[in-house]
């Protein structure tokens, strides 16, 4: 089992603002191995309860991987093709314990146009 490349928008802060609030740029990294996978449904009901955001994704991060998850900007290739944002906080095991190659766990939504929905399989 494989995952694919994907694309994860990266906020580097590069000073302050004239009222001290920090400034960022933004970088595109690629994180390889990457599994796509619907969210069950325990998952979209709880999103929306917490977060009043809908999952359309959970991507799998590969074992390793030092990026942060949290209210990141991420962009998946097609079939997926689209912009998504991170919701909430990656769950992650230990990476000794779990088989496989991949230790996290991220919920995506589709970020940008409301309108445009996911091509799915």
């Amino acid at each position: 089992m494989h995952g694919i490349d994907i694309t994860i928008i990266v906020k580097t802060q590069t000073g302050t603002d004239a009222l001290n609030r920090p400034v960022y740029t933004d970088s595109q990294e690629t994180v390889s191995n990457v599994l796509v996978g619907q969210p069950s449904t325990e998952e979209i009901a709880n999103t929306l309860s917490i977060y009043g955001k809908k999952a359309t994704y959970t991507l799998a991060i590969p074992k390793g991987d030092t990026h942060t998850w949290e209210d990141t900007e991420v962009i998946l290739p097609e079939p997926f093709a689209g912009k998504y944002r991170t919701i909430g906080f990656p769950t992650a095991g230990i990476e000794e314990n779990i088989p496989l190659s991949w230790n996290k766990k991220v919920l995506i939504e589709r970020y940008g146009d409301p309108w445009q929905t996911p091509v799915s399989n």
